[in-house]
């Protein structure tokens, strides 16, 4: 089966899309936060961004997650803003990515109103300036995180469904 990777950066929705689409398909899911390992929590909380090397034993242990879901299927949240990261995450097995993506302004909002989340505000320029967008031999689609939850979750679902 096919593992959703639900991606984007800070503030575009994942968990929430995540939950819910993990609930519609019947699915497991997991939240990349839960992945990462205490230093790094305590870096980007402190303000500081992550390298590349910060991030992979991260990537290496979503990789791994996806790998031990490839019969059941699953939806894992995930930055996977490089393409470097997102073929770490394809090695673990067959993915399919849907990525949340918007405007600046309405994800700073977001990250502003929510609570309990450790990813300040501040990170989110660093984030945006590390993403780079799905290419064509990437499977997956974007979508704009304008739409409702809901809404999201049902033209995603209707994608996923339809790819080739």
């Amino acid at each position: 089966m096919t593992v959703i990777v639900v991606m984007g950066v800070s503030g575009s929705g994942k968990t929430t899309v995540g939950e819910a689409l993990a609930e519609r398909l019947g699915v497991e899911y997991a939240e990349a936060d839960a992945f990462h390992p205490k230093a790094n929590i305590e870096k980007m909380t402190a303000g500081h961004a992550l390298t590349d090397a910060d991030r992979e034993p991260w990537l290496q242990a979503i990789a791994h997650w996806i790998t031990s879901h490839q019969e059941s299927g699953g939806v894992v949240s995930s930055s996977a803003l490089k393409r470097r990261y997102r073929d770490e995450l394809r090695a673990g097995g067959k993915v399919w990515f849907l990525h949340l993506h918007g405007e600046r302004a309405v994800l700073a909002e977001r990250m502003q109103t929510r609570k309990g989340h450790f990813m300040p505000v501040s990170l989110l320029d660093s984030q945006l300036a590390d993403l780079e967008p799905l290419q064509p031999d990437e499977p997956g689609r974007v979508f704009e995180i304008t739409e409702s939850p809901a809404a999201l979750v049902e033209a995603a679902l209707h994608a996923f469904r339809e790819r080739a």
